[in-house]
């Protein structure tokens, strides 16, 4: 089975880039930041708390000073709805208050990532997501 390193020049024009696949992912995103954002207004939390955290998960990019392969793993890591979900589920099942709003902006986070086109990164290096190529060798 071939990876997607061996074949980096395919990556450049993904088919999600030609086809509805790419405007879906997209409108999924606009959906979860949206609900995100309306659950997070209705747990009372401070707004305030939703700016300071919002940038929390890039600071994972750090794992890219590590090479791209590891700093890929991290990044996905924190770009994933499970972790979120989790702290979510963890919050309600343990009566965490305090978990919630968290998880519901992590998650916000990464609705508008998709939204924006930044997804889930590839190991050839930070340019290289599931949703195509981003930044500056992208056609």
């Amino acid at each position: 089975m071939t990876t997607a390193s061996a074949f980096p020049e395919q990556l450049a024009v993904s088919p999600a880039r030609t086809s509805s696949v790419l405007l879906l992912l997209r409108l999924e995103g606009l959906a979860v930041a949206a609900v995100t954002a309306v659950l997070y207004a209705r747990t009372g939390a401070s707004w305030w708390l939703f700016a300071a955290l919002w940038l929390a998960p890039d600071l994972s990019m750090l794992g890219y000073l590590a090479g791209p392969c590891r700093g890929a793993r991290v990044y996905n890591a924190f770009h994933t709805y499970v972790g979120p979900v989790v702290l979510a589920l963890s919050a309600l099942l343990l009566h965490a208050q305090v978990a919630l709003p968290i998880a519901l902006v992590w998650a916000n986070h990464i609705g508008v990532d998709r939204l924006l086109g930044w997804g889930l990164k590839y190991a050839d290096g930070f340019g290289f997501t599931h949703l195509g190529r981003i930044g500056k060798g992208r056609r």
